[in-house]
């Protein structure tokens, strides 16, 4: 299997795409706006950006299946699955605000192959492929070797979608704050996830996410020497959108706050 001509793809693809959002963040397509759901929101750019994904990948591997945010897609039935996310962070996207993403993963039988996470205003490719190591524009990344919990900064992201857990969110983010050295929220998840496995940030949570939320930033950090779980430490973080991840040392620390609030939410 030539994992790296995967990932060749994977980045062209990203490159691509980030371009296009980079063209168009003065434009109007940036303003043309459409609610989703409640305090959901998709752009011009959106699917713009995803129909670029979608068409450059399928020209280089049309038996692989597409699993993308805002087509949906019937890839799970496929050996091969690209999970794309084409602009990652939306609302800051609409608002000017400079943290947003591409994120495209390769999944080959429930195993993450290949993961690519763009951010194209600083020009930084994070890539990994499985067994092969994480990278930042060429050059290996590593998880922090932090395992101090109060000199930990720590990624999270709120669950505007699913105000009903506000609740449990902030109780977890309450004890924690009490014990960590601060927080961030960047408004991201993707970028978030390879802060993570750059060692920008110590750790990262959030609930409600989806799989090309997630996919090729638990990759990246699992390359990157770091540990990615659900909220209970346990492995069904691509499914339900629930996700702790860590350089591995405070991951401990992290599931037992957070998975004790969210024991509601646990099948």
């Amino acid at each position: 299997m030539n994992t790296g001509a995967f990932l060749e793809t994977a980045i062209a693809a990203a490159r691509l795409s980030g371009k296009l959002l980079v063209d168009s963040l003065t434009g109007e397509h940036r303003k043309q706006v459409e609610r989703k759901q409640q305090f959901d929101f998709v752009t011009e750019v959106d699917r713009r950006s995803e129909k670029a994904i979608m068409e450059f990948i399928r020209k280089r591997h049309p038996e692989h299946g597409l699993l993308a945010e805002e087509s949906g897609g019937a890839g799970d039935q496929r050996d091969f699955v690209w999970i794309i996310d084409p602009l990652d962070g939306t609302k800051n996207y609409i608002h000017g605000f400079p943290m947003f993403a591409v994120s495209i993963a390769l999944r080959h039988r429930g195993d993450l192959l290949v993961g690519v996470v763009l951010d194209p205003l600083r020009d930084e490719m994070f890539y990994a492929q499985r067994q092969g190591g994480a990278f930042l524009n060429g050059n290996p990344i590593h998880v922090s070797p932090t395992n101090d919990i109060s000199r930990c900064l720590i990624g999270t992201g709120f669950p505007f979608r699913a105000k009903h857990l506000n609740e449990p969110y902030f109780e977890a983010f309450i004890e924690l704050f009490n014990q960590v050295s601060d927080f961030r929220r960047a408004g991201a998840a993707a970028l978030d996830l390879a802060y993570v496995a750059g060692g920008r940030l110590d750790g990262f949570w959030e609930v409600t996410l989806n799989s090309w939320d997630i996919a090729a930033g638990a990759l990246l950090i699992a390359e990157a020497g770091g540990l990615v779980t659900d909220i209970w430490g346990g492995t069904t973080h691509l499914q339900c959108g629930h996700v702790v991840a860590s350089n591995g040392l405070i991951h401990e620390t992290l599931t037992a706050i957070v998975g004790e609030k969210f024991k509601a939410l646990q099948h």
